[in-house]
């Protein structure tokens, strides 16, 4: 027979230490909450001190299916990654811009973009981190899902001409498809956009 007072002791620490882990967990999602708040605040910018470039966005048009280069100045960072998380925000704007060729409501958009040297061949790969609100805010449908990653790709490659392969993932994880359409598992190239700039 275990005595009552160790009984009593028992039920009391094990009451502790569940009361414990449910503050410890509320804390950490306190804490996990604030970083999210804290991510979506932080707007890629360049150094105060940086050139304004001209930049080349590729923006889809949903009449006619076609990628319109548009031409923009802006201050660029010299850092590759974040030159191309830049520039995949200031096309994200425009879609999400009135009177847009293809609106989109959300301007957060992309979360971070990382350049991997390829192995076997010449150029890089660009893995782009969607935010899953943008995600969400995409207008379902293969050909609206199709222009809105084909759009990235170009303007990517249009601006740094050595990424020639994108991959693309959604709050940094693999997701099958953008909208419930386009394939997000796959490669895509930076040659599958050509037929869709517009000249």
């Amino acid at each position: 027979m275990i005595p009552r007072v160790q009984r009593i002791l028992f039920w009391v620490m094990l009451l502790a230490a569940v009361i414990m882990a449910v503050v410890l967990i509320r804390l950490r999602e306190r804490a996990h909450d604030r970083l999210l708040v804290a991510a979506d605040n932080a707007v890629p910018t360049a150094p105060l001190n940086a050139p304004v470039e001209k930049i080349r966005l590729l923006v889809a048009n949903d009449a006619d299916g076609s990628l319109i280069p548009v031409e923009r100045s802006f201050p660029m960072p010299k850092d590759p990654n974040a030159r191309a998380r830049v520039l995949l925000q200031k096309l994200v704007e425009e879609y999400s811009a009135p009177k847009s060729t293809h609106p989109i409501p959300n301007a957060s958009g992309v979360d971070e973009v990382f350049l991997m040297p390829l192995a076997q061949q010449k150029g890089e790969m660009a893995v782009v981190n969607l935010d899953g609100a943008f995600v969400g805010a995409q207008p379902s449908g293969i050909e609206p899902e199709t222009m809105t990653l084909l759009s990235m790709i170009a303007t990517l490659h249009a601006n740094l001409p050595q990424i020639t392969e994108v991959r693309f993932l959604v709050n940094g994880q693999q997701k099958d498809t953008l909208a419930g359409h386009a394939d997000l598992t796959r490669t895509y190239l930076a040659s599958d956009t050509e037929t869709a700039v517009r000249q």
